[in-house]
């Protein structure tokens, strides 16, 4: 017998959710705590702590602190929000790169979308607000050995954090679109998931724009095609985009580009030949590439330690212009 044809609703939040769902089956493995494997003291968070999340709850967090003392000065802060199914520590070579350089570094694990808990992994509009909570409490109530520079603060953010950035410095982003990208591209692999799982789009809150961020690094962002133009054209602020040309997760041209192409202000582009989705995420020790080797394969001849010795030094360099670094610390 023929079933009656679903309502326009209930497909936008089939269509979308998995369309997320196939980011998350990957991104949990990515997600898996460093601590257990293995991982240097000074890659550690010099602080982890919880901060008060709203609805939330209680927030999960960590800090680097800058590595040679402000003399008593606001220093920069720099907020990191990681991909879907990960935590804090997702990015400790890159946090502790920007701490070296004596940027005061912020990243929490977001609620519901983590190696623990994975019941809101679809809901990406809930993230940008819980980022804009860490920076709340990190200017009004974080009582560290530095104080926060309200005036100079950025925001780092990979895969799903990377849809998160771009909400959070003005991207807004289109349930609808999301269920034409993948009408129209049944074969990708996020799109064959979509009878799984869906999306309450009732809690799909788009607008999320925090202008206390004055710089942003975004590398292999999700959903990117989602982001309408006109809010895309409206962010002016310094950006900074990194692209995997072999991203087998997000591919091209419906994930970087459009947000590339939409900014206001162009942004600086880098496109990084021969590497895959998860080389944005830190070298894999031996035993982590046996135990995971989908995380952790890189194309033949790519070497993920050396991309990110570079990585790090052009987000330090990008955020220690963007953000004035020198003027903010007279």
């Amino acid at each position: 017998m023929p079933q009656p044809a679903p309502s326009p609703r209930s497909r936008i939040a089939c269509l979308a959710g998995f369309l997320l769902f196939a980011f998350i089956l990957l991104a949990v493995i990515a997600g898996l705590p460093l601590s257990a494997h293995a991982q240097t003291d000074r890659l550690i968070p010099d602080q982890s702590f919880t901060f008060p999340g709203g609805a939330d709850g209680p927030i999960e967090a960590g800090v680097w602190l800058p590595a040679t003392p402000a003399d008593g000065k606001p220093v920069p802060l720099i907020v990191i929000s990681h991909g879907n199914g990960g935590w804090y520590r997702g990015h400790p070579d890159t946090a502790r790169a920007l701490a070296d350089a004596g940027f005061l570094v912020a990243a929490l694990t977001h609620p519901g979308d983590n190696f623990r808990d994975l019941s809101r992994s679809t809901q990406l509009t809930m993230r940008a607000p819980q980022l804009s909570r860490l920076i709340d409490y990190m200017i009004r109530d974080w009582s560290g050995p530095v104080a926060v520079d309200p005036d100079h603060i950025g925001a780092f953010g990979f895969s799903a954090g990377g849809f998160t950035v771009t909400s959070a410095i003005g991207g807004v982003s289109d349930a609808v679109a999301i269920r034409d990208h993948c009408l129209t591209h049944p074969d990708f692999f996020a799109c064959r998931l979509l009878a799984r799982q869906g999306i309450d789009i009732s809690n799909w809150r788009p607008e999320a724009r925090d202008d206390r961020i004055k710089a942003a690094v975004i590398a292999a962002p999700a959903l990117g095609f989602s982001f309408t133009g006109a809010s895309l054209a409206s962010v002016h602020i310094p950006v900074q985009l990194w692209q995997a040309a072999e991203d087998e997760i997000l591919p091209a041209p419906w994930n970087v580009e459009p947000i590339r192409d939409r900014l206001g202000a162009r942004p600086e582009y880098h496109r990084v030949d021969g590497a895959m989705h998860y080389d944005f995420l830190p070298p894999c020790s031996p035993g982590m590439a046996t135990e995971l080797p989908d995380l952790c394969r890189s194309s033949p001849g790519f070497d993920r330690a050396a991309f990110h010795r570079t990585l790090n030094a052009e987000v330090v360099h990008f955020f220690e212009e963007a953000l004035k670094f020198e003027e903010a610390l007279k």
